[in-house]
């Protein structure tokens, strides 16, 4: 079986300081939506388009992989 990717996706803007922080939210090649996670804007990026075609670990990774090159910075 193979995984199933993200067929689209859209990331809340980030509000002010006391709002909620964004969320990543996609829709999969077999229908379902959800939120992935959410992420703090002032420490790191997305572009929605570079979750297209990604699976979940993949993305979950992507986010990852942000979060310990902010850290490490």
């Amino acid at each position: 079986m193979t995984e199933r990717r993200i067929v689209a996706c859209e990331i809340d803007k980030p509000g002010g300081i006391c709002d909620p922080l964004p969320k990543v939210h996609v829709q999969f090649d077999d229908g379902e939506a959800k939120s992935l996670f959410e992420f703090f804007p002032d420490e790191i990026r997305f572009s929605e388009a570079e979750f297209l075609g990604l699976t979940e670990k993949e993305a979950r990774a992507l986010r990852h992989r942000r979060d310990v090159a902010y850290l490490q910075s």
